[in-house]
């Protein structure tokens, strides 16, 4: 029965998806050869691009990402806790997802990785001790986790969970098979030699494989509790104790979590203390199943603005008797409701060979970056930067200005623990989407169409590399945002930008209709989102100041002196400061701020690698 249900769903993932309008890319792979669709692009773009002279990160930049970990650890992570005390249960998730991405990248990057006044067997002892010390952390945080809170929490929290352990899957399969290759296992007996052990022993961090698949599966199925088709004909609900919402990063979440299960997840035979079930195979039909139809369902419910930007999701209006139709769009759009989703994407991409996964991940890319205010055909700013009045901005345009993405709250200093997250979230699963394409999973009877595949392969990487001007030019804003310890700010644009604003001189029009930003401020007590019970994002102590302007600025109890400023010099250049740091306003720098610096490096050494 699983063989067949795994088939029907391999079926349907290779059926057209609909959603391209009639427009579709011939599939890679098909059991037969199809007809009446378009070739394999040569490019993701609607412009040409040169790849060979692309824009390509030196090794300064895995530096400045490894020193990002490094600083983040030393400042937040407390071995005592196996924790970072500061987080919330998500961002926790979160920052354990990003860390060991980085950890995958530093085993990939390792060869090119110079030491200086190290021999061969020195220097690997060093990377190696480099990788495994943080790797313990994160192996650490595993018993740190508050499992029984999450359990009680949205689903979104829970499926944060089941990808931060797929990810670790992920990089023990990736170090283990480029740095411990090894035989088969063998019975150790009295006659087994001491050589004979070490040739047939696993690298250590396979010890906790299977613990790590346990949570993840623990998780996925929680958050398969979610899914409804009661209401919207489908879609996941974003959190049992409100009015019913169905936001896109749930959805999103779904469908990555659930196509990442499907390709990593390795079986879990472990018995749960809440699922009583005797055995959890691989490449499990269910967990594909709930990818397409997630997919099937996000893309056909009209979730994305004018601007191909995915919004925030749908109410069902209450008002309308025995209504059960999405209709009360919330217009709210956020950094991370554009990143999750590419997770997704790209796996889609590999099970079915169907080019339009990979053509919709390129389009909502291209759509946040011109949503920054960048000219991506011309590698530049859209708007003049050397025109824009000191004390004045660039002009918003969405997800950011004069070429830098923001969340609408970074300017104003305004942003959540939440808030705080959400680019680092977009840049981390921008680098899972543009890795490397990997040939395709062919089932017995199907056929690949190898040039096809080579040349969807080319018009993926070369337009990937596309992307690495404007992601220098977030890296450079970036970097000047860090303090004296090394720790990065919320906005970048404060290091390029001349200019401290405030909510109502930001540009930003933060009343508009039907855009709630819940998750900087809460939900509203409404008929709406619910009348008894609002949500809240991430609490703290709070005090609150007035500024000379009459804006409202939250400030931790613990806050450092607000009016230090760094010198820290950049490639030679120093930090354009303010007499008040921008980014020491509201959270300031926290965890949260960290990882999203640290997300940024990686994806732009990433992008620029070979492999």
């Amino acid at each position: 029965m699983g063989g067949l249900l795994s088939l029907l769903a391999l079926q349907t993932a290779l059926a057209d998806p609909n959603h391209n309008g009639g427009h579709e890319h011939c599939p890679i792979v098909y059991y037969e050869k199809p007809k009446g669709c378009n070739a394999p692009p040569d490019i993701f773009l609607d412009f040409s691009f040169n790849a060979s002279a692309a824009l390509l990160a030196d090794s300064q930049a895995l530096d400045y990402a490894v020193q990002a970990m490094v600083v983040m650890q030393d400042h937040y992570f407390v071995s005592d806790y196996s924790t970072w005390p500061t987080a919330i249960d998500w961002t926790s998730a979160v920052t354990g997802t990003v860390i060991t991405g980085l950890l995958t990248t530093l085993s990939k990057s390792s060869v090119s990785i110079a030491l200086s006044g190290s021999g061969d067997s020195s220097s690997w002892k060093a990377k190696e001790n480099l990788i495994s010390s943080y790797y313990g952390q994160v192996v650490s945080s595993y018993y740190g986790q508050d499992i029984l809170s999450l359990r009680g929490e949205a689903y979104d929290d829970m499926l944060w969970v089941a990808l931060e352990w797929v990810e670790a899957i992920k990089f023990i399969r990736t170090h283990a098979d480029l740095h411990y290759p090894h035989g088969d296992s063998i019975d150790i007996g009295p006659e087994t030699g001491l050589s004979e052990i070490m040739a047939h022993t696993h690298w250590h961090g396979e010890n906790w494989f299977s613990s790590f698949a346990h949570r993840s599966r623990i998780f996925w199925n929680l958050a398969s509790r979610g899914w409804d088709t009661k209401l919207c004909d489908g879609g996941m609900v974003w959190n049992p104790r409100l009015y019913p919402y169905k936001n896109a990063i749930t959805n999103e979440l779904w469908i990555s979590a659930s196509v990442s299960m499907y390709h990593y997840f390795p079986g879990d035979n472990f018995t749960s203390p809440w699922l009583a079930s005797a055995k959890f195979p691989k490449k499990d039909p269910a967990h594909l199943q709930a990818a397409l139809d997630g997919y099937e369902w996000l893309m056909g419910v009209n979730m994305k603005n004018e601007f191909g930007l995915f919004v925030d999701g749908y109410h069902i209006d209450r008002r309308r008797p025995g209504n059960t139709k999405c209709d009360l769009r919330d217009e709210m759009v956020y950094t991370y409701n554009q990143g999750v989703l590419l997770t997704g994407q790209r796996g889609l991409w590999a099970i079915s060979g169907r080019v339009s996964y990979l053509k919709d991940g390129h389009d909502l890319i291209q759509s946040v970056i011109e949503a920054t205010g960048w000219d991506l055909k011309n590698k530049k700013p859209a708007e003049d930067l050397e025109a824009v009045p000191s004390g004045r901005l660039p002009t918003w345009k969405g997800l950011g200005r004069g070429g830098i993405i923001e969340d609408m709250c970074d300017a104003s200093g305004t942003c959540s623990q939440d808030g705080q997250t959400f680019k680092g979230i977009f840049f981390h699963h921008l680098a899972t989407f543009c890795s490397p394409l990997d040939p395709v999973r062919v089932q017995d009877g199907m056929k690949v169409d190898k040039r096809g595949y080579e040349r969807v392969r080319t018009a993926h990487t070369n337009t990937c590399k596309s992307y690495l001007d404007w992601l220098k030019h977030n890296v450079d804003a970036a970097l000047r945002t860090r303090d004296k310890s090394g720790l990065f700010g919320m906005w970048w644009g404060a290091g390029i930008f001349d200019a401290v604003v405030t909510l109502d001189s930001d540009g930003i029009d933060h009343s508009a209709a039907n855009a709630t930003d819940y998750r900087n401020q809460g939900t509203p007590v409404d008929e709406m989102w619910g009348e008894t019970r609002p949500w809240t994002p991430g609490s703290e102590h709070w005090r609150m100041l007035e500024s000379a302007s009459g804006q409202q600025k939250l400030l931790q109890q613990s806050d450092k002196d607000q009016d230090d400023t760094s010198d820290l010099e950049n490639d030679g250049a120093k930090n354009r400061q303010s007499r008040q740091d921008p980014n020491a306003r509201g959270r300031g720098r926290t965890l949260e701020t960290q990882l999203g610096g640290l997300a940024l490096l990686r994806a732009y050494w990433e992008l620029s690698q070979p492999y």
